[in-house]
């Protein structure tokens, strides 16, 4: 997902080395009629953009789960849930 999500942002021009763009990712097991399963996983998403960028990384982040093969592998089993926390640098 942080891969797929990272290709939608270098297409707006939207660098992601490790200092400006990170991921924590939580998950839930659950007991289903006696085989753990992952049911939930949570992915909030830390991302600095370059000044006048905003509106591209939402568009990005709003575009990319759709596109994610690992996303839609196991949407359909496990709920995912994503989050963008972003801050605009100064120019």
């Amino acid at each position: 997902m942080m891969g797929t999500l990272a290709r939608f942002l270098a297409e707006q021009q939207i660098p992601t080395p490790e200092d400006l763009y990170q991921a924590e990712v939580e998950g839930d097991i659950e007991n289903v009629s006696n085989v753990l399963k992952i049911t939930r996983i949570r992915v909030k998403y830390h991302l600095k953009v370059p000044s006048g960028k905003s509106r591209e990384a939402r568009e990005a982040f709003s575009s990319y789960l759709t596109s994610c093969p690992a996303a839609q592998s196991v949407i359909g089993c496990i709920h995912i849930k994503d989050d963008l926390l972003m801050e605009e640098m100064a120019a």
